[in-house]
């Protein structure tokens, strides 16, 4: 497994069972780097967890930090059963304050971890998270920018004239506004990743698969507007074939992003909507559904998802659609007057 995430020192805390796990999920599996990365470190909190039930005290929050999980065995692995699931995910929630969300991803890395040592490899005879119900995560609309917003934050970062990144910041805002991808799928475009037309472009998403998006005439005029610089030799002198760079002339981060982001929503007056670059995306896909023009099952495929049930949070129903459909009630003109 590279660790690009992880520091060589870091990895190696990890036991040797875990690092295993890691390597086939990355390396077999194809699971994004991120991903498993994220599920060491809720693994390690897990089993720190069980460390610290054998302690004559309770720890503090700083020497919970400080147990080393390196002595974690298969045998260890085999004697958790669903109970004590159970109670790590009640700590996580009242000890720990973890959202929904946090600690539905904390149970994942359990199972994920589980189905290699006990579907995959056997290690173990018995599967104690298969027994455990995931937390019920509260159904909640995703947030998005109207057509005018979204409007007026592309013209926010036009005429923020005295940015020397200003082309390179607009075609990004206005991909992900357009296309809804990702923002790890923006970092990783490279120039090759374009076709000669400027009609489409592959990223590579979740699970390391790739996808062609197909880019519509404001995406195109931006990005032909943008290479002209990308490819001045007079301003870039590097032989990094990333779509978008830095000031320092390397591959753009994913920090960069969100900062530029965060900065133009600001300018714009849309800093206090709790906004971030994946409301973008679902911008995008909300923009898109809601023009009535295009299919979920279009949809679908545009954003990457796996599964339909993922791309229906986006046939949320504003309440302009709501209001719209009771005037079109026919008993909606019937008003009787008292005499």
């Amino acid at each position: 497994m590279s660790v690009l995430t992880f520091k060589s020192s870091e990895f190696k805390t990890f036991p040797p069972i875990l690092r295993e796990y890691a390597s086939h999920t990355v390396n077999i599996k194809g699971n994004s780097e991120k991903t498993v990365c994220e599920y060491l470190l809720d693994l390690r909190t897990f089993f720190r967890y069980i460390k610290s039930k054998d302690m004559p005290d309770v720890p503090s929050k700083e020497e919970f930090e400080k147990i080393s999980i390196t002595d974690v065995t298969i045998s260890t692995i085999a004697e958790i059963i669903p109970e004590t699931i159970y109670e790590f995910l009640m700590y996580t929630g009242y000890e720990r304050r973890n959202s929904t969300t946090t600690r539905m991803r904390k149970l994942s890395a359990l199972r994920s971890l589980y189905k290699y040592v006990y579907d995959k490899k056997h290690y173990v005879d018995k599967n104690p998270v298969a027994e455990i119900d995931s937390p019920k995560k509260a159904s909640t609309l995703p947030k998005y920018l109207s057509l005018e917003e979204s409007v007026r934050l592309l013209e926010a970062v036009r005429s923020d004239k005295e940015s020397k990144t200003m082309l390179r910041d607009y075609t990004i805002i206005l991909l992900f506004l357009n296309t809804g991808m990702r923002l790890s799928e923006l970092v990783g475009l490279n120039l090759q990743s374009l076709d000669s037309e400027l009609q489409s472009m592959k990223v590579l998403g979740k699970g390391n698969k790739e996808r062609i998006i197909y880019l519509n005439s404001a995406a195109r005029a931006a990005l032909a507007t943008y290479l002209k610089s990308r490819l001045d030799p007079r301003f870039v002198r590097t032989s990094d074939n990333a779509l978008f760079l830095s000031t320092r002339q390397q591959r753009i981060s994913a920090k960069t992003v969100q900062w530029m982001i965060y900065k133009y929503l600001d300018i714009a007056g849309l800093g206090e909507k709790g906004l971030s670059v994946h409301k973008l995306r679902h911008t995008a896909a909300t923009l898109m559904y809601q023009s009535g023009k295009v299919d979920i099952r279009v949809l679908k495929d545009i954003l990457g998802h796996e599964q339909l049930n993922t791309t229906q949070i986006y046939t949320h129903i504003t309440s302009a659609n709501m209001e719209q459909a009771m005037d079109a009630n026919p008993l909606s003109d019937l008003i009787i007057n008292d005499k």
